[in-house]
């Protein structure tokens, strides 16, 4: 709540009023509440992709099928990755609470490196699959499988791109209260790209290698 001492006398009013005082009021954490919003217009995005999924994931065209295509282990790894990046940011968010700049950026850095690593995982897939002649053209299962994991991916390469801007940030301005705050922002924006991708994991990969 923010308050402001008012002179009347620079509003032409007389001599001997008083001075009032004006209160502008906003919502306390204000950020985080329309990040939460944020957040819950994205989750409605992936519902309505994995829902896509669910309607087209059998429609294989005459083409190849996920138990066909899908490679486990390959996106185990990258399953790892992203789990792991998850868990350094954790530290990350550790160190700041306990103003440690260091140990914020390196865990900050380690978490940068596993979302890369994902990111480079998925184009390598993306790529063998578009080789293979299974792209997104080829059938309705392929088109939404696409769409389902693709937007995921952009998700964790814009996140990447903030959490780039947010390590120059940190290291020009240090854990200042806009820095914290925007680190919890981001570290929300993280774990929400976790808890999705392990429904992606569950639900189009385990279950698509079903017969």
């Amino acid at each position: 709540m923010l308050e402001t001492t008012i002179d009347p006398r620079a509003m032409g009013a007389t001599g001997g009023d008083m001075p009032f005082h004006v209160r502008e009021h906003h919502p306390e954490n204000g950020t985080l509440l329309g990040f939460w919003l944020y957040l819950m217009s994205d989750c409605l995005i992936f519902a309505c992709l994995f829902l896509a999924y669910a309607v087209l994931g059998r429609s294989y065209a005459g083409g190849p099928s996920g138990a066909e295509l899908f490679d486990l282990p390959l996106v185990a790894l990258n399953t790892g990755f992203l789990l792991l990046s998850s868990i350094t940011y954790g530290f990350a968010m550790l160190a700041s609470q306990q103003k440690k700049l260091g140990s914020t950026l390196r865990w900050l850095a380690v978490t940068g490196l596993f979302g890369a690593a994902f990111i480079g995982l998925e184009l390598y897939e993306f790529a063998h699959l578009i080789h293979e002649g299974a792209g997104p053209q080829r059938s309705a299962f392929l088109t939404s499988f696409f769409a389902l994991v693709g937007t995921h991916g952009l998700h964790v390469f814009f996140g990447i791109v903030w959490l780039v801007t947010l390590l120059f940030q940190l290291n020009r301005h240090g854990l200042i209260p806009e820095n914290r705050r925007r680190l919890m922002c981001l570290s929300m924006f993280w774990h929400f790209l976790d808890v999705i991708w392990i429904g992606v994991f569950t639900f189009v990969y385990l279950m698509g290698v079903l017969p």
